[in-house]
C-alpha cells in the first residue's frame, strides 16, 4: 500500500511539472526532480543562509576572492544535486532573490575558473 501511495504521489508531481506551473520556481522544481527529501532541503537552505552571511561579511571587509565559499557550496550539496544546476536554478528563481548576490558571485567565480 505504501509503495502505491509513493507511486501515485510521484505521478501527481510529474503531472504538475508538465503543466509548467513549476517553471516560475526552477529551484523547487530541481529539488522535486532530484528527489530531495525534507532533511536534505533543510540542510541546503541552512548552508545557503550561512554562505550568504559569510559572503556579506567578507564583502564588507573588502575581500575580493570568494573561492572558499564556492568550494564549501560544492562540497556541502547533497550528492543528488549538481552545483551548477543549483546555481542556475537559484538565479532563475524570480520569486525569491534572497541569495541573488551570492549566487551571481559564485556563478561568476566558477566561470572565471573554467576559462
Amino acid at each position: 500500500m505504501e509503495e502505491e501511495k509513493k507511486s501515485t504521489l510521484s505521478f501527481h508531481l510529474q503531472l504538475i511539472a508538465e503543466t509548467g506551473v513549476l517553471d516560475k520556481y526552477p529551484f523547487r522544481k530541481l529539488l522535486i526532480e532530484r528527489d530531495i527529501n525534507e532533511e536534505e532541503y533543510a540542510a541546503v537552505l541552512e548552508m545557503l543562509q550561512r554562505l550568504n552571511r559569510s559572503y556579506k561579511e567578507q564583502k564588507e571587509e573588502g575581500l575580493l576572492d570568494y573561492t572558499s565559499l564556492l568550494l564549501e557550496f560544492v562540497g556541502m550539496l547533497p550528492a543528488k544535486l549538481y552545483y551548477w544546476d543549483v546555481l542556475l536554478a537559484l538565479r532563475e528563481e524570480k520569486q525569491d532573490d534572497t541569495y541573488k548576490d551570492l549566487v551571481n558571485e559564485l556563478i561568476l567565480l566558477d566561470m572565471k575558473n573554467r576559462y
